[in-house]
């Protein structure tokens, strides 16, 4: 196996979750007696460019299809984060009725309805057909399809004043074509940005759960200053942000605009990942070692409290509490009776693997549990506050990762 940047051997594993389904591949009430596909979930490390990345072994058209099911408007403090971002980008840049802003993995239109909402032009392209349909409900445009340089070229060659695309950059099986489609689809002085979760942050807080299939790499400035400049585009700016347990946004431009002074933001940062030691394979040696420990020590607490006769169930279908409920070999409801998640898309089906059932929000109230476990962690005081109605019985709040905390 090779580098899906710089095409070096890959020698040495970073994590090892052995196997699981994709972790947003939710089973119908109808398909629970037939079998999943399991897929291993290995993760390495690249020592030429320091890119983490999994095998694409489950391919990407398979991952992001009509059946997709995450929805990014069930998140109220994610919207409020992109109409922040909407604000900022528009009085940063100047973007107005005459520019275009073209997102990449557009979803369900719930960051592009508030640059619509300011009169400034858009087109989402998103594969999942199901979340674009939503999307052009609220009249935005769509492209249905799978972004790269083929798609660039043929639709949108020059036409961006600003390409976007947040927790997108991640799920890319071809990072290098990817990158070459946004070059394509700017404009001389366009502008692109990218958030992602910053591999320091996931090092740092033992975040494994953020690995899964749908997420091909795992990202920081210095993997990406080589991504980016491959392609002809430079990093001018970077800031770091508080979602998905700590992220980075990354601003790029065609190499030759000069327009735009480089950041000492940038310099800071790569030295920031530098003085932890992100470019040395000692840095990545011990992430194993810290998720079997809470692998024990989640289990142990799950079997402690069901001894003790407590009734436990999860708040989040995410992706992230798929990995860690596959990971630990949970299968049934015998320790977790069920989980709850706001989307109804998400609703009266089975996780993958686990087979552990997913309801609506009332069933809290006719079951009483005397915990939930808060698997979306970085979402955890907006839904505290949400289920604060539980203290009434005194339900206690529990988060696995970075460490097990019962609140």
């Amino acid at each position: 196996m090779n580098c899906r940047h710089c095409k070096q051997e890959l020698r040495h594993v970073f994590c090892d979750l052995q196997t699981c389904p994709p972790s947003n591949a939710m089973v119908k009430p109808e398909m629970v007696n037939f079998p999943e596909t399991y897929f291993p979930l290995k993760v390495y490390v690249c020592e030429k460019c320091w890119l983490v990345q999994v095998d694409e072994l489950e391919k990407a058209d398979a991952i992001f299809n009509a059946e997709y099911t995450y929805f990014s408007s069930y998140s109220t403090s994610w919207l409020n984060h992109a109409k922040s971002y909407t604000d900022y980008m528009t009085e940063r840049f100047g973007l107005n009725s005459n520019s275009l802003v073209v997102e990449i993995a557009s979803n369900d239109g719930y960051l592009l309805q508030y640059f619509k909402e300011k009169n400034i032009p858009v087109l989402g392209v998103e594969p999942t057909a199901n979340t674009a349909s939503v999307a052009i409900e609220k009249g935005i445009d769509n492209i249905v399809d799978f972004f790269g340089s083929k798609l660039a070229a043929e639709q949108l060659m020059s036409k961006a004043d600003l390409v976007l695309g947040n927790n997108v950059l991640a799920h890319v099986p071809d990072i290098n074509d990817f990158v070459k489609g946004v070059k394509l689809a700017l404009k001389p002085n366009g502008i692109n940005t990218f958030e992602f979760p910053h591999l320091l942050q996931l090092v740092k807080h033992n975040q494994f759960d953020t690995i899964y299939h749908e997420h091909f790499s795992y990202l920081s400035l210095t993997n990406l200053v080589s991504v980016f400049n491959s392609q002809g585009l430079e990093i001018f700016d970077v800031q770091e942000l508080p979602t998905h347990g700590g992220s980075l946004r990354i601003f790029t431009k065609h190499k030759e605009d000069n327009s735009k002074q480089v950041e000492e933001n940038v310099q800071a940062m790569l030295k920031k990942e530098s003085d932890a030691g992100l470019s040395t394979l000692s840095y990545y040696q011990d992430f194993q070692h810290k998720v079997e420990k809470i692998k024990y020590d989640f289990l142990d607490f799950l079997i402690n409290q069901k001894r003790n006769g407590k009734k436990m169930i999860a708040y989040g279908a995410a992706a992230k509490g798929n990995t860690l409920l596959n990971y630990c070999g949970i299968k049934g409801n015998d320790l977790i009776s069920f989980v709850v998640d706001a989307s109804p898309y998400k609703q009266n089906k089975l996780l993958p693997g686990s087979r552990i059932p997913v309801y609506g929000q009332e069933k809290i109230l006719e079951y009483k549990p005397d915990f939930i476990i808060i698997f979306p962690w970085n979402l955890k005081e907006e839904i505290m506050n949400q289920l604060s109605y539980t203290q009434a019985w005194g339900a206690q709040f529990v988060i696995a990762i970075p460490a097990l905390t019962v609140m």
